[in-house]
């Protein structure tokens, strides 16, 4: 999570000390200030050039999952990960918006929709049932605190109409974006989460595009008007390169800020982490663009809050901070389950979805216990949950998570501390892939192996879900040492 917030902060840093000056005339060469309409096709263009090459560098694109499409089998996101990737797509418009509207206070709008999404965070966990930890509610009154005393040194508190909306909308992208992303992510199991950035950062980039391009296309009204212009005679100026620079550096805010959202601590205690590392980058930008070309340092309350920021960091890492420096030894290390089937369609994500289900009701949760699925022999990496076997957990009152496919690899099996077969011939197949894993691989029944329920049986599929479940409980006593390993039968 620090190298997270490091990257958040370096990309940080020139985002915003660029998008500043272009919208401000500070830049040497360029005699006029960009509206920020007019910047937003050019970055926008950005956006989607930064997300295509990082789903295509990263093979992220390969967690978008397949879906029937006139008979076809396509990757598409889903139409709750569309309905997320919208409200993603209005948060990147209004942030680039909300550095350039004219008459209005740069900082006093960053402060506002920092102390805005700090705020809905508790709200959204109270909502969700997410436990709090008290070290989160530290870090987050710092923070607030941190906001509030950075706004004594605002210099004009007004905001004209269209700023007020920009903002309005920016909130309200990141409360539908919450909890979409508390439906089907954030769970702690790596491809889940990835393929909720990858479908969600998919659909925002191309909607950021497509939704300024109409805009522009029926171009009635300055606002329109001028975002025409930021698609036409904007994109032939030296400064269209700079537009998309800061939409390349936002690709890049965007992927370090998500996975901080992405991981399953409540949002209470991701969010500070977030705004925090954007309000040192601000502080950072500002007395660079003061340095550099001659911008007005920011006020000694920048610098205070910079300081109080600090005090809310060292709060939200305090249980890493009391292991190291009062009792002497570091955290325990995540813990990885990974349950393994054949296609990864029902049996092994079935195991994996009871075993969240049952962490989530011990006492206090079980901090750093995560689970996850893959196949042996999986054919369409991408493909669903098996309907049959998410109607049994649903029967069960168990919360399915969207699902893509994943073949088991060697890299998996090493980050794992627990590997739980259907079959001992699946064992066989682990232990042929990742010889070095045979102490910690097991079928999830010692006794028996648990074959695949008969196909498209309701019936069936209610007896494996109501079987599953015993047996992941009977494991429940191991997890949290993961010590005294099941005999290997």
């Amino acid at each position: 999570m620090g190298a997270l917030a490091v990257g958040y902060f370096l990309a940080y840093v020139p985002f915003a000390g660029l998008t500043r000056a272009l919208s401000t005339d500070l830049l040497p060469g360029i005699d006029d200030e960009v509206g920020g309409l007019t910047l937003l096709p050019a970055a926008a263009i950005g956006v989607l050039a930064g997300t295509a090459g990082f789903l295509c560098a990263t093979g992220w694109w390969r967690s978008i999952g397949l879906r029937e499409v006139r008979g076809q089998r396509r990757r598409m996101p889903g139409r709750a990960m569309i309905v997320a990737g919208t409200a993603m797509a209005v948060i990147i418009g209004t942030t680039i918006l909300n550095f350039t509207f004219v008459a209005v206070s740069i900082l006093f709008m960053l402060l506002l929709m920092r102390a805005g999404t700090l705020c809905l965070a508790p709200l959204v966990d109270l909502v969700r049932k997410r436990r709090i930890r008290t070290h989160a509610w530290v870090g987050l009154v710092l923070s607030l605190t941190a906001i509030a005393v950075a706004l004594g040194g605002v210099d004009a508190y007004g905001l004209t109409l269209g700023a007020v909306l920009s903002l309005a909308a920016y909130l309200l992208g990141y409360v539908v974006r919450f909890q979409v992303m508390s439906v089907v992510a954030k769970t702690g199991d790596d491809a889940v989460d990835r393929r909720y950035f990858a479908e969600e950062q998919l659909t925002a980039a191309a909607a950021v595009v497509v939704t300024c391009g109409l805009f522009a296309v029926i171009g009635a009204g300055p606002e329109m008007r001028a975002l025409r212009e930021g698609f036409t005679e904007f994109l032939v100026t030296p400064e269209a390169f700079l537009g998309v620079m800061i939409g390349l550096l936002y690709s890049a805010l965007y992927v370090f800020g998500t996975l901080i959202y992405l991981d399953p601590r409540e949002y209470t205690w991701a969010v500070p982490v977030n705004r925090a590392a954007s309000v040192l980058s601000t502080a950072v930008a500002s007395y660079a663009l003061a340095w550099l070309f001659g911008a007005e340092l920011p006020a000694p309350q920048t610098l205070a809050a910079a300081g109080i920021v600090l005090l809310a960091i060292a709060a939200l890492n305090y249980p890493q901070l009391r292991a190291l420096v009062v009792l002497r030894r570091p955290l325990p290390p995540r813990r990885l389950v990974v349950f393994v089937c054949e296609g990864n369609t029902g049996r092994s994500p079935s195991a994996a979805a009871l075993l969240r289900s049952e962490l989530a009701r011990l006492p206090g949760g079980a901090d750093g216990i995560f689970a996850t699925s893959a196949g042996v022999a999986v054919r369409s990496p991408g493909a669903p949950m098996a309907p049959a076997a998410a109607a049994a957990l649903e029967e069960l009152g168990v919360r399915v998570h969207p699902h893509g496919s994943q073949q088991l690899t060697r890299e998996l099996c090493a980050r794992a501390s627990l590997i739980l077969c259907m079959t001992s011939g699946q064992r066989d197949a682990v232990l042929a892939l990742a010889p070095e894993a045979a102490a910690k691989t097991f079928r999830l029944d010692p006794h028996a192996d648990l074959p695949i329920p008969e196909r498209d049986s309701p019936a069936a599929w209610a007896s494996f879900a109501v079987r599953v479940r015993e047996l992941v409980r009977d494991r429940l006593a191991e997890l949290p040492g993961l010590q005294g390993a099941p005999s290997p039968a």
